[in-house]
């Protein structure tokens, strides 16, 4: 039974979908503009996995993915290199799609941009005006008035004062309450626009979510979620906005992912320790930015340091290890004995608990090396096929273990020197084998030993 914990409740959850068998997702997804950061990894692969496990489990999930394609940032972006903004984020948007297919991510199955949906926004604004939730300005602003909707706060755990007391007064603005957020704000010279009943303009950030996730998941739906910075305000003004314009709960279950640290501090290009999705991908494979990312749990904030991608990066080696030589059999259900799937889904089950479930992976690759030193490989080949099962649903042991471990790339002199250490080894020569180990170890090359032979990788 899967448990989800909601950030709206602040507890686990039986997870109970609207339509049996089938949920909907909505994700806030990209600003398009500028090259995707290791915190867009962080939620793109927490995502990636809570889809792919609810697959697993059986259900018809609809994805949705949104990208904010118009905004303040891009448009100053947009000024400073002297380009229409949608050709910036358009180069951005094929960047992103760049990086996710590059870390294994499952595209969405609906990825609405806001500039697609100029009507539908401004429908829904003209029904908050209408039911007294929103009004105009002098100006031109459509404003969303906090007061009006009575549980404003409870996605943030703040009453209205508090969060009140936080919010910094721009100067010249027009809104009657700090906490008012834009739904619409009018044309300045040399911006993109949009004709509007209040006049040329563009959506506020915190519309387009509620007209996107309603268009293509329905006025309620199952899951809402994105990184924990988003909790407020964005996410509390959208659920603001929609059950004030639908008249009905939005969403079931909030989720929101940890953020990710450098160093044990905030990721900021002021601090010089913003790395992207790319600087990652030019020193760590995809597959260990994923371990990575899923090592702790999608809650938790996690820390980028060299110290713990080179962890990750021989966690998995452990597993691929494992799995190496071995071909790929049918499963059956009683061909488990040790009820590692059953363990498995318990960890899953429990708000994805992925550091339990990965846990029970490492039992699954010693009692695959149990076997193999027992020469029961019919039996490590079953365990091997369970572990590449449920390691697809994470996005690990998605290469052949060669490929990850380096092995196919030698050179005829590494070869001549593994063979001349078997060689030393089989006539006894233990000094020449411990010789010959550290010429390899100098040339990168680490050796392992076991009952089916010399095995190599790179470091």
């Amino acid at each position: 039974m899967l448990q989800i914990y909601n950030t709206l409740t602040k507890q686990e959850e039986l997870f109970k979908p609207i339509t049996p068998k089938k949920i909907g997702i909505y994700v806030c997804g990209l600003t398009s503009y500028d090259d995707c950061h290791l915190g867009h990894a962080r939620a793109f692969i927490c995502f990636d996995m809570i889809v792919k496990y609810l697959r697993f489990l059986g259900f018809s999930v609809t994805f949705v993915r949104n990208i904010t394609d118009i905004d303040d940032k891009i448009i100053r972006r947009a000024q400073e290199l002297h380009e229409e903004y949608h050709q910036l984020t358009q180069r951005y948007i094929d960047s992103m799609h760049a990086d996710t297919a590059a870390l294994g991510i499952t595209p969405p199955d609906f990825e609405p941009r806001v500039t697609e949906h100029i009507p539908e926004i401004i429908q829904m604004i003209q029904a908050l005006i209408s039911l007294g939730y929103a009004y105009t300005t002098t100006q031109g602003d459509v404003y969303y008035s906090v007061n009006k909707f009575k549980n404003y706060g409870n996605l943030a755990h703040q009453d209205i004062d508090s969060l009140r007391s936080g919010v910094r007064i721009e100067i010249n603005d027009n809104k009657i309450d700090p906490l008012d957020f834009a739904l619409w704000k009018a044309a300045k010279p040399n911006e993109p626009s949009w004709e509007s009943p209040w006049g040329n303009g563009r959506p506020g950030w915190h519309i387009e979510c509620s007209v996107m996730s309603k268009l293509y998941l329905g006025e309620h739906f199952d899951i809402h979620g994105g990184g924990a910075d988003l909790q407020f305000p964005h996410h509390q003004n959208e659920l603001a906005q929609s059950e004030a314009a639908n008249n009905c709960k939005f969403v079931n279950y909030w989720m929101h992912v940890g953020l990710v640290q450098i160093d044990h501090e905030k990721m900021s290009k002021s601090l010089g320790n913003f790395f992207t999705i790319k600087d990652a991908l030019t020193k760590y494979d995809p597959e260990v930015i994923r371990y990575f990312m899923l090592q702790s749990h999608y809650r938790s904030p996690v820390n980028y340091a060299t110290d713990n991608m080179e962890s990750a990066e021989a966690a998995l080696q452990r597993l691929y290890f494992a799995i190496r030589d071995l071909p790929s059999v049918s499963i059956k259900d009683n061909s488990d004995p040790r009820n590692f799937k059953t363990k498995f889904l318990s960890a899953m089950n429990d708000d994805f608990n992925t550091p339990e479930a990965l846990a029970v992976l490492f039992e699954i690759a010693r009692e695959i090396n149990r076997l193999k030193d027992t020469k029961q490989l019919s039996h490590a080949a079953y365990y091997a096929t369970l572990l590449k099962e449920l390691c697809e649903i994470f996005g690990f042991l998605q290469k052949s273990p060669d490929d990850f471990l380096g092995t196919k790339i030698g050179s005829p002199e590494i070869s001549a020197l593994i063979q001349a250490r078997d060689d030393a080894r089989k006539n006894k020569d233990w000094a020449l084998a411990d010789k010959l180990r550290d010429e390899l170890l100098a040339l990168g090359i680490v050796l392992e030993d076991s009952s089916q032979g010399t095995k190599w990788r790179k470091i």
